[in-house]
């Protein structure tokens, strides 16, 4: 068995072409119905403000399979520590014995979250699209970014947080990689010239409605990952002209889907895997709207730690 320290695993992965293909091979397998994906086990733990979620799938024919650990406690940077932390565990496929231990602090879990708002908006925006909004202004806001470049020539950033101070200081990092940033007030401003908006906050309240969606405007969702977080509206969802989420029965749980609880969505809803094993284009014209809904998959986190393990090893 090995074990690998975070410094290794930064220094072999990176969000770079091959990573993203790895990420895109296995939602693909996952729409071809090759994957074997249980639900997320999800623990609370009240008294410190702390959640964990276990996370796991296996890919047929893959050599090894990944179970993920994620905490989150959101009291520790009061201490001096992260909220995020976690490891993941590869197993042989075929004796079930332990290959690897990746201690990756949660790495991992930021790198593959952020290649698939890259492949939602490769699968789904304009390919011309230059101008990009982002909501929020945290790790994975600046990840999302970073991943997004691999697929679009991303020229021009609008930003809006909760805290301003928040959203300046993100600005500056991007303004120091030559993107032209802006930073705004209120999110019709910041929505209302985007070709993608990204939305990145751990919001408990829808934040973005459907009047503020430009014509042709893709947007990614990924804030939502718990039963108690909402980031759209649902008029907004019934306004998309196609609607995608990473699985439905988590969408319905965790992400957007939520807001229809009891009943059924009054749209066809997509799923990224199956679109991208079909070859499917959803984007009928430019002035097409498109939602996509990520909650995190387990096969995200196999295909992760595979790609890693490989990596590793050369």
């Amino acid at each position: 068995m090995q074990l690998y320290q975070r410094d290794a695993i930064e220094a072999a992965v990176t969000l770079d072409h091959a990573a993203l293909a790895a990420v895109e091979a296995g939602f693909a397998a996952l729409g071809r119905g090759e994957v074997v994906q249980p639900p997320i086990l999800s623990m609370a733990i009240e008294e410190s403000n702390g959640e964990v979620d276990v996370k796991t799938a296996h890919i047929r024919g893959a050599e090894r399979f990944a179970i993920k650990v994620s905490p989150g406690f959101f009291d520790n940077p009061q201490l001096g520590l992260p909220s995020l932390n976690g490891l993941m565990v590869a197993f042989s496929a075929r004796t079930g014995q332990v290959e690897a231990v990746l201690f990756d602090e949660g790495y991992l879990t930021m790198i593959r979250t952020a290649l698939a708002g890259a492949i939602a908006a490769k699968q789904l925006s304009r390919e011309s699209s230059q101008r990009v909004t982002v909501l929020g202004a945290g790790e994975q806001a600046e990840r999302q970014l970073e991943a997004l470049r691999l697929v679009r020539d991303i020229r021009v950033v609008d930003v809006w947080a909760r805290r301003r101070e928040a959203a300046e200081s993100y600005a500056h990092q991007l303004r120091q990689r030559g993107l032209e940033v802006n930073v705004h007030e209120d999110l019709p401003s910041a929505c209302s010239q985007a070709d993608i908006i990204v939305t990145t906050t751990p919001s408990r309240e829808p934040l973005l409605q459907a009047r503020d969606l430009p014509e042709g405007v893709h947007i990614t969702a990924m804030g939502s990952d718990s039963p108690d977080k909402r980031e759209l509206a649902d008029a907004l969802l019934t306004r998309a002209d196609a609607f995608v989420c990473d699985t439905r029965a988590q969408s319905e749980t965790n992400g957007e889907l939520k807001g229809f609880a009891g009943r059924e969505a009054p749209f066809k809803v997509h799923e990224l895997g199956q679109v991208i094993a079909a070859g499917e284009s959803l984007r009928l014209t430019d002035a097409t709207i498109t939602v996509c809904d990520l909650t995190g998959t387990g096969v995200q986190d196999t295909a992760i730690a595979g790609f890693a393990l490989s990596r590793l090893a050369d």
